[in-house]
């Protein structure tokens, strides 16, 4: 009994000696309760919209300013011909536009009714129905406040379209996002683990006192995940586009560059987590906490990031699979150029070149 004792109070000071260990013990269930928490939200906030009001009569400015005052939304731009709303669309910014028809007012008087069109951006459809739905229950309360229960035949009907996915197929939101889950996984943290393992078990030194360069021993570990990611990004794509009628509106050269892109990307951060190990178990549960749900609920993959508090919206930015995902929903469902995503594909370039070179610097120092 006693030496069993014995060996439970070494257990406990291992433990406690191990900060990695620490952190996966209190650290993981703590900020999983927090992202939770604030992250599964079903109302909209802050939605970003525009307006082309082709009547700017009273009424129009009065349902504008209950859809702003409402704080579901913000207004974005002012439209002045529909010519406009495909190109606003293509920019990523704007989530909805609302149209207003000529004589708007003139038309419910003297009609009975009107015509307020919506546009959703559906490529998130889960977002793109909340979304319209918001606006047309605050349209039917000012219809509601404005006539109170008096039968009028004075009618607004909404003409909802969604852009991009007329559907609301649940696939083509979970389809890019699988996608980004997919390589992170396959590439960094398979690469993490499998560098890690040479270090384990002694074999590293080995291979470091060969003629090989320690640049090549890395770049040979890696290269059969690369080839591992490709395949399974056209697997991917490939269901999606067969199973799940996901249309590739894009180039698919495009699609395939920007692939590899993130692909490196989640290679280095493979490496670099690599440096930070010394066993397999480690280096997955680094990467279990630090790529996988990160990728599955700070990237836009499930929950909008507008929904988020502010603090998570910026943890947002520094998560790679986030831009990733945005360029193969803009790629695949809205058939954009690189004019449209550069501004994400030069924050991934720039993403890998400070990870390529945080893993160079510490492995030179580990093998020091």
């Amino acid at each position: 009994m006693k030496e069993f004792l014995g060996f439970v109070k070494k257990e406990f000071i291992h433990i406690f000696r191990d900060v990695r260990t620490l952190v996966v013990l209190f650290g993981l269930p703590v900020s999983l309760i927090l992202v939770f928490g604030f992250v599964i939200r079903n109302e909209i906030q802050d939605v970003r919209i525009a307006i082309l009001d082709k009547s700017r009569d009273p009424v129009t400015i009065q349902i504008t300013s209950r859809l702003l005052a409402s704080g579901f939304f913000r207004l974005d731009k002012q439209l002045v011909s529909e010519s406009e709303v495909e190109q606003i669309f293509r920019t990523g910014r704007i989530r909805e536009v609302v149209i207003f028809e000529d004589h708007f007012a003139e038309k419910l008087q003297r009609e009975g009714i009107a015509d307020l069109q919506l546009l959703a951006d559906a490529s998130d459809p889960n977002s793109a129905r909340m979304i319209v739905n918001y606006t047309q229950g605050i349209v039917a309360t000012y219809m509601k406040d404005l006539y109170g229960n008096v039968q009028l035949p004075l009618v607004i009907e909404p003409s909802v379209r969604m852009m991009y996915n007329a559907d609301l197929k649940s696939a083509f939101m979970f389809v890019p996002g699988t996608m980004a889950l997919v390589l992170t996984l396959v590439s960094a943290m398979m690469t993490s683990i499998s560098i890690t393992r040479e270090k384990e078990s002694g074999t590293m030194e080995a291979l470091l006192v060969s003629p090989l360069k320690p640049l090549q021993i890395i770049a040979g570990k890696v290269m059969p995940y690369i080839l591992l990611s490709c395949i399974n990004a056209v697997v991917i794509i490939l269901l999606g586009y067969f199973v799940f009628q996901l249309p590739i509106h894009g180039s698919i050269l495009l699609l395939f560059v920007e692939t590899i892109l993130f692909i490196s990307l989640a290679l280095s951060l493979g490496i670099l987590i690599s440096t930070a190990s010394n066993s397999q178990l480690v280096a997955m549960f680094i990467s279990a906490f630090a790529l996988m749900l990160p990728t599955m609920l700070l990237s836009g993959f499930i929950f909008p990031v507008e929904n988020m508090p502010k603090v998570l919206q910026w943890l947002c930015h520094i998560m790679p699979p986030k831009y990733f995902i945005t360029i193969i929903r803009n790629v695949m469902l809205k058939g954009t150029g690189i004019t449209e995503i550069w501004k994400e594909t030069v924050i991934l370039a720039g993403m890998l070149i400070v990870f390529l070179s945080l893993s160079a610097v510490r492995f030179k120092v580990r093998l020091q």
